[in-house]
């Protein structure tokens, strides 16, 4: 299982109902230390790897500004000529404070802006190369940043971007003084990651400096991915470090008597929508705070939460019920996954979906062992194919669920990026009320060329299906006009609709088919672009012998509604039988049953 995955970051915007209260509730600090020596403006594909690296700074700051405005961010710049920094440039020197840690703003971005514009000439005459750095002096910086940070933070992580894999050579001085500082960083809980981008017609080796910076367990089977070459590969990088995995909570899955794995609860996909409207007062321009208060309707007098009780009436009778009282009548146990046993995977059926499911990860924190003990059920789960079977209580006060834990296998790429994370996804097993049987009636049996024709289709437009690959235009597009104005944009970046279907692709790929299809559907149906098509269709005369010369028989037996509206509104016209223009079949009906029993 790859260690770098999890990452318990809270939400300090939890409301009470959380899963578990033992989080340190904080902000997120980020601290982007790019490499500025001349080696990183060699250009590579039109960008060089400073580019590189501002480009996912910039991008990391406007992503921050929309999903988490509360996190703080920092760009740190090591190799410069000049210096600036917060110990009054006197220690570290060619350390180059570019942006200290503080909310993502428009201001920031601009200032981001501006230094990915320079190309290595104009960087060098605003801010200079230098090799005498220390990279121990870089990673002091950034943890007196964090340590003036006058915010509570809940993660501490440095992103370290560069293209040189031994930057100290032929000093071991420095070398040690730097696997020295970030052992010390790594103690005082800020995660050191390496994104090394690689130059062209070179190798990237961390096996010579890097390995003993970025610290990984001992006891953990973990390789370095490739190092990046494109902006793509290493935004997705810095998203897998930088995205807020927020665990819902904690629970302990009991295999048997005194045998307990820790779990952590995440959720995997949630919908995203616009941010809720909020309430300014036109005065100040300052958020306005809802207070709610209870008073009593008949004096007016405020009424404290200990003054309101809840009742159930039973028989006539109100009987009282404390807080505690109803909090012991929902409480079905503690919290926690409980095996009851297992089932082959084949009897999980894709119509038991009741809800999102939920993704458990181990948690080696507060069991040791864990992760080794969920290794080995998953292998043998994805062995042999069975799925664990439990009762689970999510929460205090949850009513317990039957659920099915559905293994997941760690996929990664040729690059070596993780795409799939190991675990187990909790499946809400349905009870028997939720099931229903629906009997469909069919009226129409298509032939079999008909289907074997709608098959060709199918597999002509089939294609790897991804969410990220399909953006909501909508958000997109409200995104993007906010961008625009907070950064004094002349208009928004244009946005491509994904969603919408490529009528060019489809008529290439199955355009013959789609035409065979509609011959044998509406064989005698003309083409459309024809112009007997559009040309206008007589209605066709009504025959003389369908319009009855009576309905009385009808009108007495209810069969009146066998007739169509047509013949009972000639009836109507040749028996003086008034009608309102443009009648509906209901009202000639109760025209003619109104002349009938006015007889």
């Amino acid at each position: 299982m790859n260690p770098t995955w999890e990452d318990p970051i809270p939400d300090e915007e939890d409301d009470e109902n959380t899963y578990d209260k033992g989080f340190n509730h904080g902000r997120d600090a980020v601290i982007f230390l790019v490499d500025a020596t001349w080696e990183m403006f060699e250009v590579n594909e039109e960008e060089s790897p400073f580019q590189l690296s501002l480009k996912c700074a910039r991008t990391t700051l406007t992503n921050k500004i929309i999903s988490s405005s509360k996190d703080l961010i920092g760009i740190v710049l090591f190799g410069t000529e000049q210096t600036r920094n917060t110990r009054n440039n006197t220690d570290f020197q060619h350390i180059y404070m570019f942006q200290d840690l503080s909310e993502p703003g428009a201001e920031k971005v601009l200032e981001t802006e501006e230094l990915m514009s320079l190309d290595g000439l104009s960087f060098c005459e605003k801010y200079g190369n230098s090799v005498d750095f220390s990279l121990a002096d870089a990673l002091w910086v950034c943890g007196i940043m964090f340590s003036n940070c006058k915010f509570s933070l809940a993660h501490k992580r440095i992103l370290l971007f560069t293209a040189n894999d031994n930057p100290h050579e032929g000093n071991p001085q420095l070398q040690i003084q730097a696997q020295t500082k970030a052992r010390d960083l790594h103690e005082n809980d800020i995660d050191i990651d390496l994104m090394h981008i690689r130059k062209p017609n070179s190798i990237f080796d961390c096996s010579k400096f890097y390995k003993d910076i970025v610290m990984i367990p001992d006891d953990e089977v973990y390789q370095m991915p490739n190092a990046a070459e494109r902006f793509d590969d290493l935004l997705t990088r810095v998203r897998c470090k930088d995205h807020r995995k927020r665990p819902l909570g904690k629970l302990q899955f009991t295999i048997g008597e005194g045998i307990k794995i820790a779990f952590k609860m995440y959720k995997l996909v949630v919908p995203t929508s616009k941010p809720a409207t909020v309430k300014l007062a036109k005065e100040m321009n300052q958020e306005l705070i809802t207070v709610s208060s209870t008073y009593l309707s008949d004096t007016g007098e405020l009424l404290l939460p200990s003054d309101i009780k809840k009742y159930q009436e039973y028989a006539g009778k109100k009987i009282y019920v404390a807080d505690y009282e109803a909090k012991l009548i929902r409480n079905f146990g503690e919290p926690g996954l409980l095996l009851m046993g297992f089932k082959p995977k084949l009897y999980l059926k894709p119509h038991y979906h009741l809800k999102p499911s939920l993704f458990l990860y181990p948690d080696e924190k507060s069991i040791q062992g864990s992760i080794r003990l969920c290794l080995a059920l998953l292998i043998q789960c994805l062995k042999r194919e069975y799925v664990p079977i439990c009762r689970m209580i999510a929460r205090q006060n949850d009513p317990p669920r039957f659920v099915a834990l559905l293994p997941q296998e760690e996929h990664v790429d040729e690059r070596g990026l993780q795409t799939i994370p190991p675990g187990f996804h909790v499946i809400y097993l349905p009870y028997t009320e939720d099931i229903r049987s629906i009997k469909i009636e069919k009226k129409h049996h298509p032939s079999e060329a008909l289907v074997e024709k709608s098959k060709e289709i199918i597999k002509k437009l089939q294609f790897a299906y991804h969410p990220e690959s399909f953006e909501n235009p909508v958000l997109q597009k409200h995104w993007r006009n906010i961008e625009a104005l907070a950064l004094n944009r002349d208009a928004p970046e244009e946005i491509i609709d994904y969603t919408l279907p490529t009528k060019d692709v489809i008529e290439k790929r199955a355009g013959k088919l789609i035409a065979e299809f509609k011959l044998l559907l509406c064989p005698n149906v003309p083409d459309p672009s024809t112009s007997t098509y559009a040309t206008s269709v007589k209605r066709p005369r009504l025959d003389e012998d369908a319009v009855p010369i009576s309905l009385q028989h009808e009108v007495a037996n209810g069969l009146l509604a066998r007739y169509k509206a047509n013949i009972l509104k000639e009836f109507c016209k040749r028996n003086g039988i008034r009608c309102p223009s443009g009648a509906k079949k209901a009202e000639i009906m109760e025209a003619i049953k109104q002349y009938y029993h006015e007889q």
